[in-house]
């Protein structure tokens, strides 16, 4: 929810699992949040500007949160497959 001001008042914003889209609940302690640094064409990070993935214990249960994010990192351009 937000106020007049346009800022955000929740107490509490759940996060979505970036393979899924389901809502990461606060009790799923098998959930992780991967942040990757964007990068420069030097190769420095960028402060302040990252990518930011999260999977839902379900995903990683079933062992395919490797397959999701190498999908994820490639509709990013993160990395390219061969």
């Amino acid at each position: 929810m937000e106020n007049d001001r346009g800022d955000i008042v929740d107490l509490y914003v759940p996060r979505k699992c970036s393979a899924t889209n389901r809502i990461i609940k606060a009790k799923d302690h098998g959930s992780v949040q991967i942040s990757i640094a964007k990068v420069d064409e030097n190769g420095r990070a960028v402060p302040g500007e990252n990518h930011v993935y999260a999977l839902c214990g379900f995903i990683r249960a079933m062992g395919e949160a490797s397959g999701a994010l190498s999908d994820k990192f490639c509709k990013t351009k993160i990395w390219k497959r061969d």
